[in-house]
């Protein structure tokens, strides 16, 4: 089975609709991905073994000279590029009036979407084939597992969707998605974050979370963010120590 997969911008969304896939290939072995998604987020989508192939879209950058030559090759080369498979499904996980008529519009196989309530922009519920009631008052992550399931077909599982992390050896590789390794020679560790609270609704356990991040010393960390994500981070220093 080959499904392509809508969903451009931003970070956090992007990262936000990994579980889905890995519910997916649980629920239909051997499913394969094709994912669209803005340039600057390209490298995201291929860390899922699960993804084929990753289209690199443009439209930030094209809209600045829209009709441009150099702009008008790249347009083209994009829709040959997603046009060149038949698809059994497309999931516009995006939900926006303008992923769904330059990007999954011009896609060939059944659309898939959420449907005029629960879109983020109810008219892009205009371009889908199949429209899915996806109820608002739960996770992004959980309204985009939600989604492929009821576009695929299987049971959503009821589990969270994300492998914990575990303690491990310097030699283990990480239970996550590639390409999440242990590292002898750390390199900085991210903890990303949204900006509101719903964004921030998994708790993490500091002690735990640098007791997985050590090796030989740990990962050199950098603090971002507002001040209560700054002092999360001193706490994961200090749990390091």
């Amino acid at each position: 089975m080959r499904v392509l997969i809508v969903k451009t911008s931003s970070m956090g969304d992007v990262l936000h609709t990994l579980p889905a896939l890995t519910d997916a290939a649980q629920a239909i072995p051997g499913i394969r991905f094709d994912w669209v998604v803005e340039e600057g987020f390209a490298q995201i989508p291929s860390w899922h073994e699960s993804v084929e192939r990753v289209i690199p879209v443009a439209i930030r950058r094209w809209r600045k000279a829209w009709f441009s030559a150099p702009i008008k090759a790249e347009r083209q080369a994009f829709r040959e590029a997603v046009q060149a498979v038949k698809y059994d499904a497309i999931i516009d996980a995006q939900g926006l009036v303008k992923s769904a008529a330059l990007v999954t519009r011009l896609a060939h196989g059944v659309k898939h979407g959420m449907d005029w309530q629960t879109a983020r922009e109810p008219l892009a519920s205009l371009f889908y084939n199949r429209r899915h009631h996806i109820a608002k008052q739960q996770h992004a992550v959980e309204r985009t597992r939600e989604l492929f399931a009821k576009s695929l077909g299987y049971a959503k599982p009821q589990t969270q969707g994300i492998t914990p992390l575990r303690a491990i050896s310097c030699s283990t590789r990480l239970a996550l998605p590639r390409p999440i390794w242990c590292f002898c020679t750390p390199p900085p560790a991210t903890i990303s974050t949204g900006r509101k609270p719903a964004g921030r609704s998994f708790s993490i356990c500091w002690p735990t979370a640098a007791s997985t991040l050590s090796c030989r010393g740990g990962p050199r960390t950098k603090r971002r963010g507002r001040s209560g994500w700054r002092k999360a981070g001193s706490m994961l220093k200090c749990c390091r120590a």
